[in-house]
C-alpha cells in the first residue's frame, strides 16, 4: 500500500510502462521459432548440454537460445561490437576525436557500433546455421527439417537472414529503454532474459531433490549459498570509500563562530558494476560460438578449452574482468577533471595539496578500490560455476547471473528513485515567484 500522499509522478509512471512493454516484446520475441527447425528435437539437444556452453549462452538470451527463435543470438553481438569501439576510441585517432565531439561524436560512434552488429550477426547467425544443419539430437535424428525455402533460399542464407533481423531488433529495443524508459536498455533485457529462466531452474532443481538425483541438504546448501551470495552482492555494491573533502568558504553559526564547510567525495568499491563480467562473457562468447559451429580441428581444440568449467576458461575469464574493470574505471572517471573542479570550487582534501597532488591521491585510492572490486567480481563469478560443477547442478546459473540480476536491479531502483527525488523538488518549486535581481537605472 502506498504511503499517504505519495504518488508516482506521471512521467515516470510512463517511462516503467514503457519499459515493461518493450520487455515483454522481447520476451514474446523468444518464443518466435525460425523456419526450418523441429522444436522438439532442438529442446533435447539443448537439454544435454544445459551445463556447458550453449548452457551459458542460452541463460543470456533468455532461453531464445535453446528454441532456436528470431532472437537467438540475443544482445551479445551489439554489445560486443560496444567492446571493440570502446578499445578502438583509445587506439584511433579519428575514434578518439569523435569522442572529444560530444553528443554529435557519440552518435557517429553508435551509428559505426551499429554497422558493426549487423556484421557480427551475420557472421554468427551463419556459423550457427552451418552447425544446426549437421546437428542431431540424442535420438540421432536431425534437427533441421527443411533445407530449402521454394528452392531460391537455402536453410544457412534463411537462418542468417533472420538471426541478424532479430539481433537488430533487440538492439533497436535496448536503445528504446535507454532512451525513453528506466535503466541502461541491454542490461534490462539481459536481466529479463537471466530472471525468466529462474522459475525452470527451480522447477529442474525440485525434481532432482524429488527423484534422488541431488540430496536435499545439498539443495538445501545451494540455495543458502545463493542467498548469501546476494546479500554479499547488495553489501559490496552498495558500498562507498569516502573522501573528505573540506572548502574554504566560511559560514556564520549560531554562535557567530565560523567553520569551514565540509562534504565528502564518495568512490564506490565496485566502480564499475556489472560491466566486466558481461563484457568478458560477451567476448569468451563470440570465439567460442565461431569454434562450436564451424569445423576445424583447431577451433575444436579452442572449443574444449573455453568450455565455462575448463581451467583455460577461468582464467582467461579472471583476466578480461581485471581488464575492464581498469579500463571502464578509466573511461568513466578522471581524477584530473575532479582535482580540477575541487579547486575550481575552492574544495581540498584535508592533507593534500590542490592540482595533481589531489588527483594523484584519487587516483591512488580508485586503483586500490577497483583491485579490491575485481577481486570481488571475479570470485563471484569463478567459485559458484566450481561448486556447481562439483555438485552437478543440471542447468548454468552462475556468480555471473547473480551479479546480473542484483546489479542491473539496484541501478534501475536507484534511477526510480532520482525521478522520484527530481519530481518531488519540481513540485516544491512549481507556483513559486522568483524575483529578478536586475539592476534597473
Amino acid at each position: 500500500m502506498a504511503a499517504p500522499g505519495f504518488s508516482i509522478p506521471t512521467e515516470l509512471r510512463k517511462r516503467i510502462l514503457f519499459t515493461l512493454g518493450v520487455l515483454a516484446i522481447y520476451r514474446l520475441g523468444v518464443h518466435v521459432p525460425v523456419p526450418g527447425m523441429d522444436a522438439n528435437r532442438m529442446a533435447a539437444f539443448f537439454e544435454s548440454q544445459a551445463t556447458g556452453f550453449f548452457g551459458m549462452f542460452n541463460t543470456f538470451t533468455g532461453g531464445a537460445l535453446e528454441r532456436f527463435s528470431v532472437f537467438a543470438l540475443g544482445i551479445m553481438p551489439y554489445i560486443s561490437a560496444s567492446i571493440i569501439f570502446q578499445l578502438l576510441q583509445t587506439a584511433i585517432p579519428y575514434l578518439e576525436q569523435l569522442k572529444k565531439e560530444g553528443e554529435p561524436g557519440r552518435k557517429k560512434i553508435n551509428q559505426y557500433t551499429r554497422y558493426a552488429t549487423i556484421a557480427l550477426a551475420i557472421v554468427q547467425g551463419y556459423a550457427m546455421s552451418s552447425f544446426l544443419q549437421r546437428a542431431q539430437d540424442p535420438h540421432g535424428l536431425p534437427l533441421v527439417t527443411t533445407q530449402s525455402f521454394g528452392g531460391i533460399l537455402s536453410f544457412r542464407v534463411m537462418t542468417m537472414i533472420t538471426l541478424m533481423a532479430g539481433t537488430c531488433f533487440v538492439m533497436w529495443l535496448g536503445e528504446q529503454i535507454s532512451e525513453r524508459g528506466i535503466g541502461n536498455g541491454s542490461s534490462l533485457i539481459i536481466f529479463a532474459g537471466i530472471a525468466a529462466g529462474l522459475p525452470s531452474g527451480a522447477t529442474r532443481l525440485w525434481h532432482m531433490v524429488q527423484s534422488g538425483e541431488m540430496n536435499g541438504a545439498i539443495a538445501l546448501g545451494i540455495l543458502v549459498a545463493m542467498v548469501f551470495t546476494i546479500a554479499l552482492i547488495v553489501f559490496l555494491e552498495v558500498g562507498q570509500r569516502r573522501i573528505p573533502i573540506q572548502y574554504s568558504q566560511r559560514a556564520a553559526t549560531r554562535e557567530g563562530m565560523s567553520q569551514a564547510q565540509t562534504s565528502h567525495l564518495p568512490l564506490k568499491i565496485n566502480f564499475s558494476n556489472v560491466i566486466p563480467p558481461i563484457f568478458a562473457s560477451s567476448l569468451l562468447m563470440f570465439p567460442m560460438t565461431m569454434a562450436q559451429f564451424v569445423q576445424n580441428p583447431m577451433l575444436k581444440t579452442l572449443a574444449d578449452s573455453l568450455h565455462p568449467n575448463h581451467p583455460l576458461y577461468n582464467l582467461m575469464f579472471v583476466g578480461l574482468i581485471v581488464f575492464f574493470s581498469f579500463f571502464y574505471t578509466e573511461i568513466v572517471f578522471n581524477p584530473t577533471e575532479v582535482s580540477d573542479n575541487l579547486k575550481k570550487y575552492g574544495g581540498f582534501i584535508p592533507g593534500i595539496r590542490a592540482g595533481k597532488s589531489t588527483a594523484d591521491y584519487i587516483k591512488k585510492v580508485l586503483d586500490r578500490l577497483t583491485v579490491s572490486g575485481a577481486i570481488y567480481l571475479s570470485a563471484l563469478c569463478i567459485l559458484p560455476n566450481l561448486l556447481i560443477q562439483q555438485f552437478k547442478v543440471p542447468f548454468y546459473f552462475g556468480g555471473t547471473s547473480l551479479l546480473i540480476l542484483v546489479g542491473v536491479a539496484l541501478d534501475t531502483s536507484q534511477q526510480i528513485q532520482s525521478h522520484l527525488i527530481t519530481a518531488r523538488y519540481e513540485g516544491l518549486l512549481k507556483g513559486v515567484k522568483m524575483k529578478s535581481r536586475r539592476v534597473q537605472y
